[in-house]
C-alpha cells in the first residue's frame, strides 16, 4: 500500500487498541494487539507517518532506532536477587528494566501522556545476539522481565533484504503475531505531503514532470545508485536555505543528496532553467493581471519543461498564499473560543476582554484583505492560463495541483471560484484521466 493508507492503517489500529470499554478496560486485550511491521524500502517516509500519526492521534512517542542497541541496553543488565522458595534461599539472576521500556515510563512522566507509540526502527537489521530479544518482544510485547504498559501500540519498521545485507528474515511464528504492512513509494501521496510541508516547488515541478525519477534504485557495476523521497525533501530544504543565502548549488551539491548520476545531472540541468524562467516569467506580474502578447507567443512556441515550469511558478506563489491564510485562521481559533468563553461568563465590560477582542478583530481585518487578495491574484492565474494554454494539458495539470493542496482546497471551501468548479467538471480527473495524465508526464 502507499505511504498515505499506510498512516491511516496506523490511526485506525491506534483507535481501536485504545478503545475501552464502560469500566474504562480496553477492549481488545494487550495480548490481541498485535505489533505493527512496516515494510519498505528507504527513504519513502515510514519514520514520519509514525511521527505524523502519534501528533494527530495525541499520543506520545518514543521512538528507537533499534541498530544502536545491544542487547544489555534492550533487556537490561543481569544482577543477583536472592529469593526464598519454600524454606531454602536461592540466588537468582534479575535484570533491571531495559532502557527502552524506561523510556516509555519517563515519556509518561514527562508528557503526562499515558498512552502512544513505541516506534523502532530497522528492526530486522539487529545484531546476532539482539536477534532473540527483538523475536520475543514482538511475540510477547517484553524486553528481558519488562513488559511494555497498556495503551502503548508497537510500531516496528524495516528494509527488505534487496536494501539491506544485514536484513535477517523473521520466521513464521513471528510473522503470525504481527501485523505487517508492506509500503511502496508513490509520487502522488508524497505530493500531497511535500505541498503541505511547503517543499521547494522546483523539485515538485521536476518530479512532476519526470515521475520515473521520484525513487529510483540501481544495481550496476560501478555501485548502487539511487534516489529516494528523503533524498528529495532533504536537498529542497537546502535549496530553500540556499536562496536566503544567494547561493547556487551545483551538480555535486546535488549528487549528494540524490545518489543516482544521471537523475543528478539531469535536476541540475532543470534547476539552472528553472531559475532562469524564474527571471525571466514573473509571477507577481502575472498574479496582478498583467499578461503581454509577448510572452503568450513565446509561451506558444515553448517546451513542455519550460510551460510546466511556468506553472510552478504560479502555484508557487498561490501556495505562499493559501499556506498564510490556512496558518492564520488556525492561530485565530484559540483566541476566538477564549472570547466567547469569556462573554459568556459576562467579562465584556472588562479591559482584558476589549484589548483582546481589538487584537482579533485587527487579526481578522489582516485575514479577510489576505483572502480579497488572494482571490484576485487566483482569478488573475485563471485569465492567464486561459489566454496561455488554452485546451491545453498544463490546465489539467494546475487544476490537479491545486487539488493535491490541502491549503488550497481549504481556501476554495471559503471563496467559490467558479472557474476552478466548472474546469474540474469539464476535466474530471478520474482514474483513467490520471493515468493518462501519469502517461504525458512520463513522455
Amino acid at each position: 500500500m502507499n505511504i498515505k493508507r499506510a498512516k491511516q492503517e496506523i490511526r485506525d489500529t491506534l483507535e481501536a487498541y485504545l478503545l475501552k470499554d464502560e469500566e474504562g478496560n480496553y477492549l481488545l486485550p494487550q495480548v490481541h494487539q498485535r505489533p505493527i511491521l512496516l515494510l519498505g524500502a528507504p527513504g519513502i517516509g515510514k519514520t514520519q507517518i509514525v511521527e505524523q500519526a502519534a501528533r494527530e492521534a495525541g499520543v506520545a512517542l518514543v521512538a528507537y532506532t533499534i541498530t544502536h542497541h545491544t542487547r544489555q541496553s534492550a533487556i537490561g543488565l543481569p544482577f543477583i536477587e536472592e529469593k526464598l522458595y519454600g524454606e531454602d534461599k536461592y540466588h537468582v539472576t534479575e535484570y533491571t528494566m531495559s532502557e527502552i521500556v524506561a523510556a516509555v515510563y519517563q515519556k509518561m512522566e514527562e508528557t503526562g501522556l499515558k498512552e502512544g507509540i513505541l516506534f523502532l526502527d530497522e528492526i530486522n537489521c539487529v545484531s546476532e545476539t539482539l536477534a532473540p530479544a527483538m523475536l520475543q518482544f514482538l511475540q510477547c510485547k517484553t524486553f528481558g522481565n519488562h513488559r511494555i504498559p497498556e495503551g502503548w501500540l508497537i510500531v516496528a519498521a524495516g528494509n527488505p533484504p534487496e536494501y539491506n545485507r544485514s536484513v535477517r528474515e523473521f520466521d513464521v511464528v513471528t510473522l503470525d503475531r504481527i501485523k505487517r504492512i508492506d509500503v511502496q513509494p508513490e509520487f502522488d501521496c508524497w505530493k500531497e505531503f511535500a505541498y503541505k510541508q511547503g517543499v521547494h516547488q522546483a523539485v515538485i515541478s521536476y518530479l512532476t514532470a519526470r515521475t520515473g525519477y521520484f525513487y529510483k534504485m540501481e544495481n550496476t557495476v560501478d555501485g548502487r545508485f539511487f534516489a529516494t523521497p528523503r533524498g528529495w525533501c532533504d536537498l529542497a530544504e537546502l535549496l530553500a536555505v540556499y536562496e536566503r543565502l544567494g547561493k547556487k548549488p551545483d551538480r555535486v551539491t546535488v549528487a549528494s543528496y540524490i545518489q543516482h548520476p544521471e537523475i543528478a545531472r539531469d535536476f541540475s540541468a532543470y534547476l539552472a532553467l528553472y531559475e532562469k524562467y524564474e527571471r525571466e516569467y514573473s509571477a507577481e506580474e502575472i498574479l496582478s493581471g498583467s499578461i503581454s502578447e509577448g510572452l503568450l507567443t513565446r509561451l506558444s512556441r515553448a517546451s513542455f519543461d519550460e510551460t510546466i515550469s511556468v506553472v510552478s511558478f504560479l502555484l508557487a506563489r498561490l501556495g505562499q498564499e493559501w499556506k498564510w491564510i490556512y496558518r492564520k485562521e488556525q492561530s485565530m481559533i484559540p483566541a476566538f473560543n477564549e472570547l466567547k468563553q469569556q462573554k459568556q461568563a459576562g467579562l465584556e465590560g472588562t479591559e482584558t476582554y476589549q484589548s483582546k477582542k481589538a487584537a482579533f478583530l485587527g487579526d481578522k481585518q489582516q485575514l479577510e484583505e489576505r483572502q480579497r487578495n488572494c482571490a484576485e491574484m487566483l482569478e488573475h492565474a485563471f485569465d492567464f492560463m486561459e489566454a496561455a494554454f488554452p485546451g491545453r494539458q498544463e490546465m489539467v495539470i494546475f487544476l490537479t495541483e491545486m487539488n493535491l493542496n490541502s491549503n488550497c482546497v481549504a481556501f476554495l471551501q471559503k471563496y467559490n471560484c467558479e472557474r476552478y468548479h466548472r474546469y474540474n467538471r469539464e476535466l474530471l480527473l478520474d482514474g483513467e484521466e490520471r493515468e493518462i495524465l501519469r502517461e504525458i508526464m512520463d513522455l
